[in-house]
């Protein structure tokens, strides 16, 4: 209970913040341009169910595009103890951002800087959340899939990156005050954990008594894989693919049956246990990349 009392604390003293905050009208001939959009508040509602997807927690470095006024950062920080950054390109949300920073008590763990989403370094953060037009969104993808390491949390409000890179899960549900902005009195919130970079040749031994070695060749869109093994002068298809951040699965079938393995990936190795199809347990199993 004392928790929820503090979590109600954090989130009442925000809101108060962000309620005090000056007003962020300019001369509309000196607006900067927002290539993503207009600048739309989201509802706290949102802001939550955007860090609770994304599991926030004291570790987490998460950066957000287009930050506007700041209220995920800074709830993440105030309510998760998490460190951040906002990118916006509009220099007087950026000051309000920081200003409520300082009134929050939290600018020794965030910050907000004026800069153009595209040239923002992406590589720091561990979650990295998004409330863009579509087509900023596809703009994105390439950059945000490259420059991002495995295991990173992507969250979005309402939009996706389309047809290419599909998210790992959503979640919908009704927000009334949304209908005011865009007569839609609902939200969507878009996951996806980006997955390590597994395209190519691959070594793979399995240890121990069960001791054997393959080849395995797997081809990569996003978090989705296929490919098959070498063995014998013979191509097998790998079966039960699975790719999510770091964790990859996959299985072949062999002589005495079908191995799963199970591992994880770390740049050019790989390694973890698989399921033996001869019936006799399991084995440690390694890989290495050996080609492209």
């Amino acid at each position: 209970m004392e928790r929820v009392n503090r979590t109600r604390r954090a989130l009442c003293a925000l809101a108060v913040v962000l309620a005090s905050a000056p007003a962020c009208g300019q001369d509309p001939n000196k607006d900067p341009e927002r290539t993503g959009g207009p600048y739309v508040p989201t509802p706290q509602v949102v802001v939550d169910e955007m860090l609770r997807m994304a599991r926030v927690n004291a570790n987490d470095f998460v950066m957000d595009l287009g930050s506007g006024d700041g209220i995920i950062v800074l709830t993440a920080a105030k309510q998760h103890k998490a460190r951040g950054l906002g990118i916006d390109i509009d220099p007087q949300l950026v000051k309000m951002s920081n200003d409520s920073a300082q009134r929050l008590g939290i600018a020794d763990r965030v910050s907000f800087q004026v800069q153009d989403v595209f040239k923002a370094d992406l590589s720091r953060a561990s979650v990295l959340t998004l409330y863009l037009l579509p087509s900023m969104m596809s703009q994105l993808e390439t950059k945000i899939f490259t420059e991002l390491k495995p295991g990173t949390r992507v969250v979005s409000h309402d939009y996706h990156f389309g047809d290419g890179w599909r998210p790992d899960d959503y979640v919908s549900f009704d927000v009334p005050e949304k209908e005011k902005v865009n007569g839609v009195p609902r939200a969507t919130i878009y996951l996806w954990v980006v997955p390590a970079k597994v395209a190519g040749k691959w070594r793979v031994k399995i240890d121990g008594a069960a001791a054997a070695e393959y080849e395995v060749e797997l081809k990569q869109r996003f978090q989705n894989i296929e490919g098959a093994a070498l063995m014998g002068g013979k191509r097998t298809k790998i079966e039960l693919p699975q790719l999510r951040g770091e964790e990859i699965r996959f299985a072949f079938s062999t002589g005495p049956g079908r191995h799963v393995f199970y591992g994880r990936v770390s740049g050019n190795a790989m390694e973890g246990k698989v399921q033996l199809g001869t019936g006799k347990g399991t084995a440690r199993w390694t890989a290495a990349r050996v080609g492209s």
